[in-house]
């Protein structure tokens, strides 16, 4: 296998965190996966029985939520710590959030279920995605944004405030505020 990181004494962690190509396979990473796996299992077991006294296993696994948000079980995410939930936000069931770089969700959105916020891209090339290189870049969404159900943004995207995303869009690039976008890949077919 090429040794892609030749002369680059970071480790895999540190090059994720850069926003680099790193390999998943640093002992810091498979670490805070497991300790995110295990957590969000937590959430929803504890959920099931009282979920206001669920409240603070999803605050120690994400990197932040907001007072009043409400987040449904099952959630997905690979770290959890860099996914930032603002206030009043309501998150439907089965949200997948790979926050391989920073997610930032705004304060009183709406997220329907099964919405995916994928961060990680991986090289076109088939020799370094062969050897399992990937990095990721962020995924912003703005404050009393809509995404409708099964709705996916793609790593880098920003959602301006007040837009709204149709159910089952692909949202490949940015979306500017104050708008409605469907379809796939995701246009914007008006104002609002």
């Amino acid at each position: 296998m090429t040794d892609h990181f030749a002369g680059d004494p970071r480790t895999n962690h540190e090059r994720m965190l850069a926003g680099d190509l790193y390999i998943a396979d640093d002992p810091d990473i498979v670490e805070a996966q497991r300790r995110a796996v295990r957590l969000a299992a937590r959430y929803l077991a504890a959920y099931t029985e009282d979920p206001d006294a669920a409240q603070p296993v999803v605050a120690e696994l994400l990197g932040g939520v907001g007072a009043g948000a409400h987040i449904r079980p099952p959630l997905y995410v690979d770290y959890g710590t860099y996914l930032t939930v603002g206030e009043d936000t309501f998150i439907n069931y089965n949200l997948t959030a790979l926050d391989v770089a920073p997610i930032t969700i705004g304060r009183d959105c709406q997220i329907g279920p099964n919405v995916q916020l994928l961060t990680p891209t991986h090289p076109v090339e088939p020799e370094p995605r062969r050897d399992k290189l990937e990095a990721a870049r962020p995924i912003t969404i703005g404050d009393n944004v809509w995404l409708g159900g099964g709705a996916i943004v793609l790593a880098g995207v920003t959602i301006g405030d007040n837009s709204v995303i149709g159910a089952g869009a692909v949202v490949t690039k940015d979306v500017p505020a104050n708008v409605v976008a469907v379809g796939n890949p995701a246009r914007v077919i008006r104002s609002i």
